[in-house]
């Protein structure tokens, strides 16, 4: 289905034509002065110079051409070339018959659709998740859904960081505090205990003890490379720690990213790339493009279009060990092998953008990838506080994920025992509960998915809960309220089924048929812009304008029952689109708020 934007630039097209003039003049764009028009084309000052015409003369032309098009309701010449435009009511009450009725709403399909990696998260093993860890995994999860709903074949993959020295520091500490356990008799050849000698909870505060440690004790610290070491290389007792950590870490992530409704199509880490790397790095020798830089094995990346200094990509250092650029390139070659992605796309933070730079290019020069194989990095900004400084807790330490999401769920809990009390009704705990979890989830999603991925913003914890302004809870409280007229309709003996649009019958009726006959060219520029902020802005202005009509509408009081039904055909494809739009978001409605 296409574009309403296209079929209105198709009908001027054809105008300009008629007029002598070129066709492609007749691009329409949405008005940048909607008190004035609904569309407007520039074209004629474009044209002015080409045809030695003033810009007003050619846009009267047009004007004159367009007084019977069945798409335009009003056209105006304005100085010195404007055309100003109106759509009839007839061409977007059928355009929205038509989404209505198509799948979804007529979103254009791919003719050839891609595969795509979706490389974010970037959890750590032994870690907890920290507000560091929200923005790449609230960004990727929405990037996945826009370009699944866009039609593609698309894999999200956690990569956790499995495999370097923090594995090592844990089992030091475990050692130092418990030298008796099992896994640390060199001798022993039995089976190790299937329960972990520690908990989520312990290993979390075993990590940062070592890794403080190891910053002030260089034994403590060559002793943690010795037991890196000892793991990669397969000692059995480190293995089998190394197992039981990864249990119990993983558990606990897809706890925490549950809550976060944060799927991951592929668990896999560093780890399940090690045996590639010898041959990899073997293949970069033989091929001219690895060398030794002060005992350190490189390939530089350097082309003669930078402006700026890029390092070469280091594949292992002097000891011999690999890096994380190793294993990021072993994984890239891995998918090459396993899946073959036409595009794989990254999402972390922007000040990795140097280090991702290296290792695509590294990867395109070596031949891991396709010519045509494309890489795309997102640098997400940081989320502040306040200060305008990265978030901290009140003690000036980094805020754990699940703490910030439960002060987002109580922040929202008190505001709907407040609502209730204030309109004086009881609330129902339980219900309550859950829907402060739904609306909590929403208010984080749609505070960081509004602004653009690449910018910092400030983390205002009254704001995002409001549930007024440009908010997930209004989003929310927008939809609960359509919802809550179209149980009230059925209440009253109406039925859903069977109703179509009607022509609009007053403003406010056809700004909500306006904003909703987006919906398309929203998709379409989400998906190549890799931007949900844009569905943001999108459904910001869709509920404006339903609650605009809302108010200016007694909906349920009118008494033409043609006119009510195409009211509520109205309301059903808003909610509908607004639904389909959250869940690209990552987060859902409830019934009631």
């Amino acid at each position: 289905m296409q574009k309403i934007l296209d079929l209105i630039s198709e009908e001027v097209k054809k105008a300009f034509e008629a007029a002598d003039y070129d066709a492609e003049l007749g691009r329409v764009t949405l008005s940048n002065r909607p008190d004035l028009c609904e569309y407007q084309c520039n074209g004629a000052m474009a044209g002015a110079k080409k045809y030695h015409k003033a810009p007003l003369v050619i846009a009267q032309d047009v004007a004159e051409k367009l007084q019977q098009s069945d798409v335009l309701a009003e056209v105006s010449a304005v100085a010195p070339g404007f055309l100003n435009m109106k759509v009839k009511e007839s061409f977007v009450s059928g355009y929205l018959r038509n989404m209505k009725d198509a799948e979804k709403f007529g979103l254009q399909m791919p003719e050839k659709p891609k595969k795509i990696i979706i490389d974010y998260g970037g959890a750590n093993v032994a870690k907890p998740l920290h507000v560091g860890h929200l923005r790449p995994a609230i960004i990727g999860e929405s990037v996945k859904r826009i370009c699944r709903y866009a039609g593609h074949d698309v894999i999200g993959d956690i990569h956790m960081g499995d495999w370097g020295l923090q594995m090592g520091l844990v089992i030091t500490e475990l050692q130092k505090r418990q030298p008796d356990l099992i896994y640390f008799d060199d001798s022993y050849e039995g089976e190790y205990p299937a329960e972990a000698p520690f908990t989520i909870s312990e290993l979390e505060e075993i990590y940062p003890t070592a890794s403080a440690k190891s910053k002030e004790d260089a034994e403590y610290k060559a002793a943690a490379m010795e037991a890196t070491y000892k793991l990669q290389s397969g000692v059995r007792g480190h293995r089998a720690l190394w197992n039981h950590m990864m249990r119990v870490s993983v558990d606990d992530l897809k706890k925490n990213y549950d809550n976060l409704d944060v799927e991951f199509d592929l668990w896999k880490g560093e780890s399940d790339v090690q045996e590639l790397i010898p041959g990899m790095v073997e293949m970069m020798k033989k091929g001219g493009y690895a060398y030794l830089s002060d005992g350190a094995l490189v390939v530089d990346v350097k082309e003669e279009t930078d402006t700026k200094e890029m390092p070469p990509c280091m594949i292992l250092k002097s000891d011999g060990a690999s890096l994380y650029n190793t294993t990021d390139l072993a994984t890239i070659m891995d998918r090459m092998e396993k899946y073959r992605p036409d595009r794989m796309i990254y999402v972390t933070d922007k000040r990795q953008e140097l280090y991702f730079e290296q290792v695509f290019r590294c990867a395109r020069k070596t031949g891991l990838v396709n010519a045509d194989t494309e890489f795309i990095h997102i640098c997400n900004g940081t989320m502040n506080g306040k200060d305008g400084k990265p978030f901290k807790t009140r003690d000036g330490g980094v805020m754990r994920l699940e703490n910030l999401i439960g002060d987002i769920n109580e922040e929202m809990l008190r505001k709907i025992r407040e609502n209730a009390e204030t309109k004086g009704y009881e609330v129902n705990e339980q219900e309550a509960e859950q829907t402060a979890k739904v609306v909590g989830l929403a208010a984080v999603k749609y505070g960081d998915l509004s602004n653009q991925a690449s910018k910092d913003y400030i983390f205002d914890i009254d704001r995002f809960t409001s549930f007024e302004g440009d908010t997930g809870p209004y989003i929310l409280y927008t939809i609960v309220r359509i919802k809550s007229i179209l149980n009230k309709y059925i209440e009253m003996g109406g039925t859903l089924t069977g109703t179509v649009i009607q022509e609009a019958v007053n403003d406010s009726e056809k700004s909500l048929m306006l904003e909703v006959a987006k919906f398309n060219t929203v998709m379409e520029a989400a998906y190549e812009e890799l931007a949900p902020h844009r569905i943001c802005a999108y459904i910001y202005d869709i509920a404006n304008a339903f609650n605009h009509f809302y108010h200016e509408t007694k909906i349920l009081a009118e008494e033409d029952a043609q006119k009510k039904s195409g009211w509520i055909a109205l309301l059903i494809l808003t909610r509908d689109i607004l639904e389909v739009c959250i869940d690209l978001l990552g987060f859902s409605a409830p019934e009631r708020m």
